[in-house]
């Protein structure tokens, strides 16, 4: 892709990484990048016997810093229903990537540094891991431009942090930084800003040359947890288990287990 395109995308050695790309707005959110993301997950869902793993990161030393607040104060000098209608079409699109990102079968990094505000919060918590700079700052944010938050952040707050951080976090839009965003446990790790590349990289690749179908169905099972019950997760872990146990990658794994050496797993 161009460097002038709103999102990039590279797939090299199993790992696919997305870069927001406009540095020049802190990689705030508008149509140019909706549609950036929507491609780079067609891609990515299209080459995904290729990908074990999926980093999301910012351009410019930023991941982002929400949506456009210009591009809604334009939108707002029309009238209020074609302002609604617009506005709400470009949230369908972004919730769909959500979901995407949700549903791949390939766990997915956020790479976080500067700001990560509004959406950029709702992105990162999509992802199934998010590794910081220590000097990286969060905000919710949207409670300043006078709206309620969307791509999914009070369904994914709620369940990161428990409801009463949630509702400081969202109701207040404080800025925090990143050891209070991993003390709460909205990331897993922070990194000074010099090794978050390498550090990134490491997570990645380990994650790319693991056992993929078992790192599929576990990120599946932890997906659906939340809004099951006992008896139903419980089933529905045997039945993983024991599709699992049919692979190539599980006989690899025990076999190296017990020959006390490191598990060569394939690509599925």
């Amino acid at each position: 892709m161009a460097s002038d395109d709103a999102v990039l995308l590279n797939i090299t050695d199993g790992v696919a990484t997305i870069t927001l790309n406009r540095p020049d707005r802190m990689n705030a959110l508008d149509q140019a990048m909706v549609s950036g993301l929507s491609a780079a997950m067609d891609k990515i869902e299209a080459n995904i016997a290729d990908i074990g793993a999926v980093i999301i990161e910012g351009s410019g030393g930023t991941f982002m810093a929400g949506g456009d607040v210009k591009f809604f104060h334009q939108v707002c000098k029309g009238p209020v229903e074609d302002a609604r209608s617009l506005i709400e079409a470009l949230i369908d699109r972004v919730h769909d990537i959500v979901l995407r990102i949700n549903a791949l079968p390939r766990p997915v990094i956020a790479k976080l540094e500067g700001a990560v505000a509004g959406f950029g919060v709702s992105l990162m918590n999509a992802c199934d891991l998010a590794i910081a700079a220590e000097e990286t700052v969060f905000t919710l944010a949207y409670i300043h431009i006078g709206t309620s938050p969307d791509g999914g952040a009070t369904h994914s707050l709620t369940r990161l942090v428990g409801m009463k951080k949630a509702k400081e976090i969202a109701l207040l839009g404080d800025r925090f930084g990143a050891d209070e965003a991993h003390d709460c446990g909205l990331i897993n790790k922070v990194v000074p800003a010099d090794l978050l590349p390498s550090v990134t990289a490491k997570y990645a690749t380990r994650l790319a040359t693991g056992p993929r179908d078992a790192i599929a169905r576990t990120k599946a099972l932890l997906n659906a947890a939340p809004n099951a019950d006992l008896q139903t997760q419980l089933k529905a872990e045997a039945k993983s288990f024991g599709d699992c146990a049919t692979s190539a990658d599980f006989r690899e794994g025990v076999t190296a287990f017990v020959e006390k050496r490191t598990a060569r797993f394939g690509k599925s």
